[in-house]
């Protein structure tokens, strides 16, 4: 009983529900371990004992975070203080126009009165004469009379009661609500890397998505484009090609840069070995589109290392130095710390786990050491993230400038690789020997564990939320939207402790309030929307509480069936508006699998079916023939028509008449490509992230190719401006 009840004071489940009618205990080794890892002592009930009754004892009069949103009644943390308290915000200089620079604004005090409106008492004059106390009570849900909002931002507040206790916390104030997208808007979602053109250097990068943003923007109307995520890899032979395991979320990976664009480029002085690289590199580009060769990050990021340190010897121009330089004050401490762990990893290998023990820590004498003698190479890949930073905001603003209402819409991984640069430089953020994943389900009765260390909950909120707060913010500085996979890790996640099966974890919980309210505030200020992948299990109240937020679902159409009523598919005027729309994602079959049934063969030949291959090609069958039936009793698929490619263009003509705010095509799907991206479940059995987009056939097919497919045209056509549908009489599922 005494640990359930520590357990609870910190989050920590001790059982959970994978359906509504079961529940599962979790094992109490698993519950002290989880403890552990957030710094408390459970492991004899002595132990417990102790830890329980310091934690009971601990009075708080403000949690370390605190969150108010605008036009909305104050957290119980403030409402409820003693009357007569002063509450003092000190606000952020840059959320407060007309300060001078360097000049902080003035602090806003309130004073809390019984049954009488407080005043806000300026720095240095008296307070002024008491306000007799209103005849009426205030509204219900309202905000007391003392309370005077502070602008949008991440503030210090201070307080102070009667009796002379006080309280520092950090304040974060948020609209109430996330920008939206144009409503009925479409796009492309694509692997970035899988995109190559006729200019690519092995590997699809920044300038194709440029180039597919302004043709996509200007030919077909869209309105977005949709990456994996871009974050900075851990260097490795060979590397992991998962983009969701990145050694950094906050900087991006300079092999996306497209090394050519680069202004510094054409003054290189060696021309001669430049074109030794790009030849080269044409001869990656041609083994992958033409001779079946796999996409090889590391080949790539080799000829691209080797040419931007050519690049890094031109000296920059004035304008472009001071470019540089501004950035490098704009990211501070954050970038050089990244910079410095690419330096020491060039020098004693990927893993800081197996560094020196002097160079472990980001501020031990050792590492200082280092980075002064490392200085060189740090500047080095500060300038990457700057070049890389640059080719972002100009994939951006070709998006912009070809009309698009949201434009590149951005992918934030659920969490980072172990050994990476973001464990090693905020060590004290994360739970180590924990790691993320998911619980048992109905279809993986083993559950799932990520190799993700999780932030710390109690850390984050000591901290005011600031490394999850620098995270968004250089994401979001150049993007339209932002795609945050396993959206509902904002309000729990499945920790695994080290050594332990993924069954043995349990969920910990993290400040939803305070998670949401840095999310709308940061996004905000980019002027930017937000898409939460919301598939798979999803806690009672998750998918409300994001929407009233303004953060938008995701809705695939083979998984929006009436599952509480007949099972059968959703008919369009059913689904969820706020959402974004899709036939399938990068762990999914694409649409021309899932309707021939090639998916469940693949899955065959790698001995991934839990069932025999006949008893999975009818269960699919039965499943695919379902949709085409609802498709063609609301005339989107022409009668008897058995062709793939006029039933992937009757299932995105379905996903344009939902009330959908976006809908996605995914971009292989406008070539009838039929190899998933990434296939979970497998590791060295199937080529996972290192696909090329191809034909049915299997061929490759660059962007110059894409664009002018006659099938993608056919496709988008279905896509234009919707038009309002007549379903025949009485109908809504068939």
């Amino acid at each position: 009983m005494g640990l359930s009840r520590l357990a609870a004071l910190h989050g920590v489940a001790t059982s959970y529900s994978p359906s509504p009618d079961v529940t599962v205990s979790v094992p109490d080794d698993t519950v002290i371990a989880v403890l552990a890892a957030l710094g408390v002592d459970a492991g004899t009930p002595a132990d417990v004992r102790k830890c329980l009754a310091a934690a009971e004892s601990r009075s708080r009069l403000l949690p370390p975070t605190v969150v108010v949103w605008a036009g909305e009644p104050l957290p119980p943390a403030l409402a409820g203080l003693p009357p007569g308290s002063t509450v003092t915000v000190e606000p952020e200089p840059s959320d407060l126009p007309g300060h001078p620079a360097g000049r902080p604004p003035a602090p806003l005090s309130m004073r809390s009165r019984a049954a009488a409106p407080a005043e806000l008492v300026a720095p240095g004059e008296p307070a002024p004469e008491a306000v007799p106390a209103p005849e009426a009570a205030p509204a219900p849900g309202a905000a007391p009379a003392w309370w005077i909002s502070p602008p949008p931002g991440v503030h210090r507040i201070h307080v102070r009661t009667p009796d002379n206790r006080r309280a520092t916390a950090t304040l974060v104030a948020a609209p109430p609500r996330l920008p939206q997208p144009p409503e009925g808007t479409h796009g492309f979602l694509v692997q970035l890397y899988s995109l190559l053109s006729a200019r690519s250097w092995g590997m699809g990068d920044l300038g194709d998505l440029a180039d597919l943003a302004a043709w996509a923007g200007r030919s077909v109307g869209s309105g977005f484009v949709q990456v994996n995520p871009l974050h900075a890899a851990v260097p490795g032979k060979p590397t992991d090609p998962s983009p969701y395991r990145p050694s950094s979320r906050r900087f991006p990976d300079p092999v996306h840069l497209h090394v050519e664009s680069i202004p510094e480029y054409g003054h290189v002085r060696d021309r001669a070995a430049l074109d030794d690289l790009r030849q080269d590199a044409a001869a990656l580009s041609e083994a992958v589109l033409n001779k079946g060769a796999l996409i090889d990050r590391d080949a790539v990021w080799e000829l691209k290392r080797q040419a931007l340190e050519l690049v890094a010897q031109v000296p920059l121009t004035p304008g472009r130095r001071a470019d540089y330089c501004d950035f490098l004050a704009e990211q501070g401490q954050a970038l050089e710390d990244h910079a410095l762990w690419c330096a020491l990893a060039e020098v004693h290998g990927p893993d800081w786990h197996t560094w020196p023990e002097a160079l472990r820590a980001p501020r031990s004498p050792g590492t200082a050491r280092a980075r002064s003698e490392l200085l060189d190479r740090v500047d080095f890949h500060c300038r990457l993230a700057w070049l890389t930073a640059g080719q972002l905001a100009a994939a951006q603003r070709a998006a912009e400038d070809a009309g698009m209402g949201v434009g590149i819409v951005h992918d934030l991984a659920v969490g980072v690789h172990p050994a990476g640069a973001d464990t090693w430089s905020q060590q004290e953020a994360f739970a180590h020997g924990m790691s993320v994943g998911a619980p048992p389900d109905a279809f993986n009765a083993r559950g799932q564990d990520w190799g993700l260390p999780p932030w710390r909950p109690d850390v984050l909120a000591a901290t005011g939320y600031a490394a999850y707060r620098g995270l968004l913010r250089g994401l979001l500085a150049h993007a339209g939207a932002l795609r945050i996979d396993h959206v509902m890790g904002l309000f729990r996640l499945w920790w695994v402790p080290e050594g332990h099966p993924p069954t043995d974890g349990t969920y910990v919980a993290y400040d939803a309030e305070a998670m949401l309210a840095v999310l709308v505030l940061e996004a905000h200020r980019a002027g930017t929307s937000v898409v939460g992948e919301d598939l798979g299990t999803v806690a009672p109240g998750v998918r409300e509480a994001l929407a009233r937020r303004g953060v938008l679902g995701t809705s695939v159409l083979w998984f929006e069936r009436d599952w509480e009523g007949d099972g059968r598919p959703l008919a369009p005027e059913e689904w969820r508006r706020d959402c974004l729309a899709t036939a399938t994602t990068h762990d999914l079959p694409s649409t021309a699998a899932r309707l021939t049934g090639d998916h469940v063969t693949l899955r065959h030949r790698l001995g991934l079916l839990t069932r025999s291959l006949e008893e999975e090609l009818t269960a699919d069958l039965t499943d695919t023939a379902e949709w085409l039936a609802l498709l063609a009793r609301l005339r989107m698929l022409p009668e008897g028509d058995g062709d793939e490619e006029a039933a992937v263009r009757a299932v995105h003509r379905f996903l344009r008449h939902t009330p959908a705010r976006m809908t996605g095509v995914w971009l292989p799907d406008t070539v009838g490509d039929r190899r998933p991206q990434n296939l979970p479940g497998t590791w060295d059995q199937y080529p996972n992230w290192r696909l090329p987009i191809a034909d049915p056939e299997g061929h490759p097919v660059t962007l110059e190719e894409i664009t002018a497919s006659p099938r993608l045209h056919g496709l988008m056509e279905v896509l234009r401006p919707r038009k309002p549908r007549t379903a025949p009489p009485g109908e809504r599922r068939p």
